[in-house]
């Protein structure tokens, strides 16, 4: 992660002058203020690292880590803070100035006020202030908007999104925003892949659209006007174009000439002295690009016709040139005007015409240029005009798509198509991609749903992180599958705007009910689940002296008492929500939250559930420093804290073991409650847990006999540290905590833990 420096000028406002700066690790809080040429500030302004004040007399030794934030914080002036009765503003700015630097570097600092160190940035990382109403979830932090990252425009609005937002849904050509990325099933309404145009056949319009439905492949399983199949429309036919296949329903690589717009072409009997009657000249393709076809489209609107004294009609002729010429791309001619066609035509119709024509022409750009070579009846009961209605030139090759699917569509205009209605066309689709297993490895591209797939394709492919298999825990991500399968949890999304690759993984993985996290390089999922098995003990032996900090989080008059889910439902292709509470809640604030990629509403009330189970059940949180055995958990690990400060248990090492009458000698005497049943684990060599086990008393209060034989030999000796115990009354040996962080800390480590409860995962069961 990027250390990164805030300053903010108003930390009552601090949305408003704010600056996010990168700082490069491993410099002096007093050099990096150097070489952005502050000496002094024109106020007073304290820094915050990490949450923590820093003092002045520190800043030309204090160096920056790869994770810390950096928050210069001018202080208001005034509020009679001299130890009267007046309010302290210092006070207030560092209550306030945590909550900031989270919209500019992606792990949240907002929510929570007044609370600081690890602890308080691990809290202020999982509340979300939503809608009024607080919500906290510190292993699986609750749904937020995406924050802009260094890479972009910090704060810019992106584009509209032509599924979610309900305004903006239609077909229409997103220049410069990125190709959508679909996952699972999902409805869409594909971007134009190249400018739409028409051609008459038949005296009947054809309009003819490309559009780009997403990156990869897709199974369709419905194209659709609006809310109508397309079946229903015999007027109209579609063609489906997988990855690297041509479209033959029609040329992909059209151009329209915006100059000619219905231009009529003046007879031979209207022409003034020295009007030679050509229209035109006007280029058919633009600078760079070269046709092998040129298109002229002609309408004659009144029809054509003389209406005789009898109440018939006569025939009536128009006849017309086409010449062409061959331009560069400044727009200089390369040669002299060369007939492309002399046309005619014949009818005794009131009915409009409309005509196209096609000349085939060498490879090249061209200007082209019409006139009328007839004389036009004026009489009012004659209908003999024409107009050029439109120059298209087909440009030369197979335009290159990449690897997105595509559908071409062809629609006749009739009074079941208006213009507006041509530009809703949406498919019902889900995503092919390919799955992995331990045996066979990756299988073909195939329909999934998957949340696992989902994960794996974003950190593989190029539109991605572009991640080697050997940087993916492909392992966790085969299990997480089973059980997100047995569960009938989705992904179903559409990545239609610009988001960071981080963002985008955590979406998919936040549905799952998980976090991404890099671990070794590796990138890796961790689902919040029920875990029994602590996979560390820490006690007073390996717990620094003074280190543990406990902190709670108690709720006020903002903390939610419930949580409503907004998701986009695949009943009605629209959002909606659901409210999600606990049993005893009366559900008077709800937070709410947005639950992208989730589109069925048993799935949005089980994540809420969820969210309102872990506002409510876990708001204990606890940090510690270790030695180097703090790296054998990680994120997400369940883990054993045993100490009698907070009365969590007992704990000492193992002085001596008696295998045949299993003895335990401890090196702390304990405290046995009458009628109780007491349990002691014990910490093995690698660091995991063995039990606990059944204990009964002994000789006196160092000794306790194990109830059954124990899985391994407890180290007694003195080469290196004996075995750790914990012990207690039932469940109440130790505080089984989930791990949040991590922290190197020179030849230690700081870990910070929630408090676990079962109860956190048992709330979604009834759902």
């Amino acid at each position: 992660m990027t250390a990164v420096v805030v300053m903010l000028r108003n930390p009552f406002c601090p949305e408003r002058g704010r600056e996010v700066l990168p700082v490069a690790a491993g410099t002096t809080i007093r050099a990096w203020l150097d070489a952005h040429g502050i000496e002094e500030f024109e106020r007073p302004t304290i820094c915050l690292r990490n949450g923590e004040p820093v003092l002045r007399a520190d800043w030309p030794v204090l160096q920056t880590c790869a994770s810390d934030v950096l928050i210069f914080v001018s202080l208001p002036q005034g509020g009679g803070g001299g130890g009267g009765g007046g309010k302290n503003p210092l006070r207030t700015v560092l209550m306030i100035a945590v909550m900031v630097a989270a919209p500019a570097i992606g792990g949240a600092i907002a929510g929570a006020i007044g609370i600081t160190s690890t602890i308080g940035t691990s809290l202020i990382t999982a509340a979300v202030g939503l809608a009024g109403a607080t919500l906290v979830n510190v292993l699986v932090p609750p749904p937020k908007p995406p924050a802009p990252s260094f890479g972009g425009s910090f704060g810019s609005t992106p584009a509209p999104s032509p599924t979610y937002a309900l305004q903006s849904q239609g077909n229409q050509a997103r220049l410069g925003q990125p190709i959508p990325v679909i996952y699972g099933r999902h409805m869409v309404y594909p971007d134009l892949a190249a400018t739409p145009w028409t051609e008459y056949a038949d005296n009947e319009q054809y309009l003819h659209q490309l559009h780009c439905i997403g990156q990869g492949e897709y199974d369709l399983e419905q194209v659709r006007i609006e809310d109508t199949p397309i079946s229903s429309f015999e007027e109209v036919t579609y063609e489906i174009v997988v990855p690297g296949a041509p479209v033959t329903l029609f040329e992909a690589d059209v151009t329209t000439a915006a100059e000619v717009a219905g231009q009529e072409l003046k007879g031979t009997n209207e022409l003034e002295a020295g009007d030679d009657g050509w229209i035109g000249p006007f280029a058919a393709n633009p600078a760079g690009t070269a046709s092998e076809e040129i298109g002229i489209d002609l309408v004659m609107p009144r029809g054509l016709y003389y209406a005789n004294t009898s109440g018939g009609l006569d025939p009536r002729t128009i006849a017309w040139e086409v010449e062409a010429r061959a331009i560069d791309d400044d727009g200089v001619a390369l040669g002299g005007w060369a007939q492309l066609g002399s046309e005619s035509v014949t009818d005794a119709t009131n009915t409009p015409q409309r005509r196209s024509d096609r000349y085939s022409v060498a490879s090249g750009r061209y200007e082209v240029r019409l006139r009328r070579t007839d004389a036009k009846d004026t009489d009012a009961r004659a209908g003999h005009e024409i107009r050029w209605q439109g120059l298209k030139a087909f440009l030369a090759g197979e335009p290159v798509f990449g690897d997105v699917t595509l559908l071409a569509v062809r629609m006749r205009a009739t009074d079941n198509l208006s213009q507006r209605s041509s530009r809703l066309v949406n498919c019902i689709l889900t995503r092919r991609l390919p799955v992995w297993d331990p045996v066979t490895g990756w299988s073909s591209p195939q329909p999934t749903r998957s949340i696992a797939w989902a994960f794996a394709d974003a950190a593989r492919a190029h539109y991605g992180a572009d991640l080697p298999d050997a940087r993916i825990d492909l392992t966790a991500l085969h299990g997480l599958d089973g059980l997100w399968q047995g569960r009938d949890d989705r992904f179903d999304a559409i990545f239609d705007q610009g988001v960071t690759v981080w963002e985008a993984l955590t979406r998919i993985a936040r549905v799952g009910r998980a976090v991404p996290f890099l671990q070794g390089g590796i990138l890796r999922l961790v689902r919040d689940e029920a875990r029994t098995l602590p996979v560390a003990l820490f006690g007073p032996r390996n717990i620094v002296k003074g280190s543990l900090k406990v902190q709670y989080l108690m709720p006020g008059e903002d903390t939610a008492d419930a949580v409503t889910v907004e998701y986009f439902s695949a009943r009605i292709w629209a959002p909606d929500e659901v409210t999600a509470s606990l049993p005893d809640s009366a559900a008077d604030q709800p937070a709410k939250v947005e639950l992208f990629g989730c589109t069925d509403e048993a799935q949005a009330l089980r994540e809420g559930l969820y969210m309102a189970a872990a506002n409510r059940y876990r708001r204990r949180m606890v940090s510690f420093r270790t030695e180097l055995e703090g790296l054998i958990p990680t994120y997400g690990d369940l883990i054993a804290i045993a100490h009698d400060m907070p009365r969590w248990g007992q704990g000492g090492e193992v002085v001596a073991w008696d295998p045949a009458t299993g003895t335990l000698e401890l090196s702390e005497p304990l405290e046995w409650a009458d009628g109780e049943t007491h349990y002691i684990a014990l910490r093995r060599r690698d660091g995991t847990v063995s039990g606990p086990w059944h204990v009964l008393p002994s000789a006196d209060d160092r000794h306790v006999v194990v109830a059954e034989g124990l899985d391994f030999t407890p180290y007694t000796g003195a080469s290196e540290e004996r075995t750790h115990f914990a012990f207690g009354v039932g469940e109440a040996w130790s505080l089984r905590a989930r791990v949040i962080s991590i922290r190197p800390r020179g030849e230690q480590v700081e870990i910070t833990a929630v408090g676990e409860d079962a109860r956190v995962h048992e709330a979604d069961l009834a759902a």
